[in-house]
């Protein structure tokens, strides 16, 4: 017999090549996102030693963080006297609450439409202008564009807001019987509304609740207490769904939003309540720390610097 046939094979021309779009993707490194470089460079693919497939990163926990219940208590402590710019402004303050439930549930809607990158200052004024007005899903619609624009001009971007308005109150008439669709997936169909807004009008309007209203402010606060691992809103949302239980879906954008603003805006009055905690004091410190307020700084600034002494590590 002859030599053995010697079969010969390229393994190079079958090696995976990632699409363009694969390529463009976020870097993951270490669990935490990473954006992507001004240059636009292509991500190195990383294969596992063992079975040269790339390692996946799953962006949704399997399970809650550690302790987040005890997290969740302090900031329902700190938030007990419901005094937040949220609790004075907000989509559930603002409305009229005299004029009929289909009244109120518009004026929800209207609050929330307003309320897109602009002050809560602003969003008050301009629903006491529209109020005086009156803000109902009939009378909207029978109002000049121009109108509800000078109505509404203190608020961000108010000549698109008055359209939106426009165009809501006239599909509200035709296909809802001039009220607000009950649930969420009808209400992100009208003009302007995405899914922060329509979870939080369907909780307030009708009691119900089919997802989580995250807006930018809670998506960060979530990262900060390692609650989700995400780049936007959307993710933050469908990560905490994943994990929190269903009765807390509902008070908790509200509950974060005003602890949020507080952090931000009102350092003293936040500090000051959580020195009042007695013996969760240190705990609230510490998140106070966690979510960048930075405690020794402002506990020296509003002469508070004994109280704080012993209760955190020292800067």
């Amino acid at each position: 017999m002859g030599d053995p046939l010697e079969l010969k094979i390229d393994f190079s021309k079958f090696a995976y090549v990632p699409e363009a779009d694969e390529r463009e993707d976020e870097k993951i490194a270490c669990g935490k996102w990473t954006s992507k470089s001004n240059e636009n460079k292509k991500r190195k693919t990383k294969a596992t030693a063992s079975t040269g497939k790339k390692q996946k990163i799953s962006l949704l926990p399997s399970f809650p963080p550690k302790d987040w219940e005890k997290t969740y208590i302090l900031i329902e402590k700190l938030r007990a006297d419901c005094d937040a710019k949220i609790d004075k402004y907000g989509a559930e303050a603002l409305p009229e609450r005299n004029q009929g439930e289909k009244v109120f549930r518009f004026q929800v809607l209207v609050a929330l439409m307003l309320s897109s990158q602009t002050r809560d200052e602003a969003v008050a004024s301009a629903m006491k202008a529209l109020q005086e007005h009156g803000l109902t899903v009939e009378n909207i619609h029978l109002t000049d564009v121009a109108v509800v624009k000078s109505l509404i001009k203190s608020v961000g971007f108010y000549n698109n807001k008055a359209q939106y308005l426009k165009e809501v109150a006239e599909t509200l008439i035709q296909r809802f019987s001039a009220d607000i669709p009950i649930s969420a997936k009808e209400i992100m169909t009208l003009k302007g509304v995405g899914p922060k807004m329509a979870y939080i009008v369907e909780f307030i309007a009708f009691g119900t609740c089919s997802g989580i209203g995250i807006d930018t402010h809670v998506h960060r606060l979530l990262n900060q207490l390692e609650w989700t691992k995400s780049k936007n809103p959307e993710e933050s949302r469908k990560q905490l769904e994943s994990w929190l239980p269903k009765d807390k879906w509902g008070e908790i954008t509200k509950l974060f939003v005003g602890f949020g603003q507080e952090v931000q805006q009102e350092k003293e009055k936040i500090l000051r309540k959580a020195l009042d905690l007695g013996e969760h004091t240190a705990d609230a410190l510490k998140l106070l720390e966690q979510v960048d307020l930075n405690v020794w700084k402002e506990a020296k600034k509003y002469d508070l610097l004994e109280e704080v002494k012993g209760l955190i590590e020292a800067p």
